[in-house]
């Protein structure tokens, strides 16, 4: 197959001289037609298309910022390499005001001009070999360290990866690797849940050293120990069920107004809402408030926010109590669970400047992430975990969050501590369940009695204390699905394995729903 040649016009009144360049580009394969004036170039574009335009900034008649300006309105997306004698700031500023792609100094040489060339014309087929080469490596390099039992430091390199991985193969879909990251990732998920079977009842009844912070420890170690030495404000924001690749991607627009450090912690199973956030706000397990505070644990089958969750400001007060932490004022707290609320709080942050802890919960990304079982539109808009992470860019971009978070910014030596209780995950395997009428409903975790599963799909917990979770019963057991497993019951099975199948949700044991961020942000006002 032959292929087509990149065709570039060149647009100078001496072209002459440029004789040798032309020739040169010539010779690299490119299609090179020239004009002396910028009139003759705007007859030039309306009769042929071109990949390339060089445009010489000074020209007789019709001048080079003049010529720019009609060769956007006839191809506003055709790159433009501004040639130019001259290095003023403002005629610079005027150039790239004006949509300049690149531009050049004369005298030019045959290697700047080649460059640019490559630059606008071969930089995605470069791209795409060298990203094509880049994962490969990565692929054995992540395949190695599987078989050498990583720990659980290397589970969160081993994450990392994935996940910068899967966000690079989004800007270059043309690379054909995503089913090949698929299925590594799925790999990895399955040695990764067979890693916390093994060690996770270590790590929660401290029999070993070495593991990682889980969420009792977190807010003491990024919150409450800043709050010793720090006066504020510092606005302390639970994301509630953000994935690391959806940080990845707020975090890119919040650097432009915060100086940002990333750590990593390993979320408490069941990775839902109930049982996470309580532990995280709280600095115990699950097993623990109850015992401790049994008036703010409220006994559930459903996870219900209003009933599960609604003394999260009484916990961290609680914890702040016992860490003996001096506020300089009271505690603020807020719950962000509509826009309205979101649209208030953005309106009036700027009034808590002297506000020493602000606690906020905001819950749009988990009401996105269960409300797209329920709609057919979000499935449309959101079919991937690619498009859900272009849905959260989306949202972020438009909401009263970034708009808080700019507002933030403002305030001198404000503070921000962001964080979530857990992540999700994609689920598109189901694993038959059985249970009496009383099991809870939940996809990725239950509790209740006689429960029977394969345990190849699901951790089975006969005694929830070995866990740090609560008893309700002395025979309740749980049950916490593994890799992307979701659970369904005999009743109604294919209708309800079909329903459930593709949908994001939490609660299990996955990189996605344990491996999580924690993000300390100063304002660079």
């Amino acid at each position: 197959m032959v292929t087509k040649k990149n065709k570039i016009l060149w647009v100078d009144d001496e072209i002459e001289l440029l004789r040798a360049h032309i020739i040169f580009l010539n010779e690299k394969g490119y299609e090179v037609e020239t004009v002396t004036n910028g009139e003759d170039a705007i007859a030039e574009l309306k009769r042929n298309s071109y990949d390339l335009i060089f445009l010489d900034e000074m020209m007789s008649g019709l001048g080079g910022l003049e010529t720019l300006s009609q060769i956007k309105e006839i191809n506003p997306t055709v790159p433009v390499v501004m040639v130019t004698k001259s290095e003023e700031e403002t005629l610079m500023h005027d150039a790239i005001g004006s949509k300049i792609s690149d531009y050049l100094i004369k005298p030019v040489h045959p290697s700047q001009i080649l460059m640019v060339c490559k630059k606008f014309l071969e930089s995605k087929k470069i791209s795409v070999e060298y990203v094509a080469k880049d994962y490969l490596q990565d692929f054995n390099e992540i395949s190695r360290k599987l078989s050498l039992n990583p720990d659980y430091e290397d589970w969160i390199e081993i994450y990392l990866k994935l996940v910068n991985w899967s966000m690079e193969l989004d800007v270059h879909p043309e690379v054909d690797l995503k089913q090949t990251l698929y299925e590594q990732i799925k790999e990895c998920n399955k040695e990764f849940s067979k890693f916390v079977e093994r060690n996770y009842k270590l790590w929660v009844n401290d029999e070993v050293e070495d593991k990682p912070d889980l969420t009792p420890v977190i807010t003491e170690k990024y919150v409450l120990s800043t709050l010793k030495s720090f006066d504020g404000p510092l606005f302390y924001i639970v994301i509630d069920c953000l994935r690391l690749d959806q940080w990845l991607i707020m975090e890119k627009i919040l650097s432009d107004y915060f100086t940002i450090e990333k750590s990593y912690y390993y979320s408490i199973l069941p990775t839902a809402t109930p049982y996470a956030r309580n532990s995280l706000f709280s600095g115990l397990y699950p097993s623990e408030i109850e015992k401790y505070y049994p008036e703010l644990w409220t006994p559930s089958g459903k996870e219900d926010e209003n009933s599960m969750n609604k003394y999260e400001k009484e916990l961290l007060q609680l914890l702040i109590d016992r860490k003996r932490i001096s506020l300089n004022s009271e505690l603020k707290y807020m719950k962000i669970i509509d826009p309205e609320v979101g649209r208030a709080f953005e309106q009036n942050v700027l009034s808590h400047k002297k506000t020493h802890l602000f606690a906020v919960v905001v819950n749009f990304l988990d009401m996105i992430a269960h409300g797209r079982s329920d709609s057919d539109i979000l499935k449309e808009i959101a079919p991937d975990e690619s498009a859900y992470r272009s849905l959260t860019s989306s949202w972020f971009q438009h909401s009263s969050l970034l708009g808080t978070f700019k507002a933030i910014a403002t305030i001198p030596n404000a503070k921000v501590v962001v964080t979530t209780d857990h992540g999700s995950i994609r689920t598109l395997r189901g694993s038959k369940v059985l249970g009496d009428k009383e099991a809870s409903t939940n996809l990725r975790f239950k509790f209740g009695r006689n429960l029977k599963v394969d345990d190849k799909h699901a951790v089975f917990i006969k005694n929830p204390t070995d866990y740090k979770l609560p008893k309700r019963g002395v025979t309740i057991s749980y049950i916490i699905a593994k890799e992307d497993y979701y659970f369904v019951y005999p009743t109604d099975y294919h209708k309800y394995l079909s329903y459930y199948k593709d949908s994001f949700q939490h609660g299990g044991i996955s990189m996605e729903e344990m491996i999580l961020p924690v993000i300390t942000m100063e304002s660079k006002a």
